[in-house]
């Protein structure tokens, strides 16, 4: 069979083998700052989940977390969002938010969460927790 090659930008593809070949570059690009991936959970972009509401948020989760959605947060997992955003507010701009202990184990992760310190009390101790978007 012949060897058919097809050139795309920095990669050569030939029948069966893909083969990236590297490709340098002018010292002034390999300089660019570092561009952090956009997170997406289920089809939908983080700066829409922020936005939506809980009945929305409650229809992209698993059945677990959205039968305690549908069925209302209670006093005390409303109590630890509201010292979230409270940390959140007062820290300034690019640096970590003060960490919110709390003994609420089985608190649902939500989009407003993202970027909190939560101290988890596990007995004993409280281990600070930084909420990440993989965490969803």
């Amino acid at each position: 069979s012949s060897g058919i090659n097809a050139e795309y930008g920095d990669f050569s593809f030939e029948k069966r083998h893909l083969r990236i070949y590297p490709v340098s570059m002018p010292e002034e690009q390999t300089k660019k700052r570092r561009v952090f991936r956009k997170y997406f959970y289920r089809g939908v972009d983080l700066d829409q989940l922020l936005d939506m509401n809980l009945d929305q948020l409650g229809q992209l989760m698993p059945a677990r977390i959205r039968r305690r959605l549908s069925r209302g947060l209670g006093k005390k997992h409303m109590t630890l969002l509201k010292k979230l955003r409270k940390s959140k507010k007062a820290c300034p701009v690019g640096e970590k938010p003060a960490t919110v202990k709390t003994h609420m184990r089985n608190m649902v992760i939500l989009p407003e969460m993202i970027g909190s310190i939560v101290g988890v009390y596990n007995g004993k101790t409280f281990n600070a927790v930084e909420v990440r978007p993989e965490m969803l």
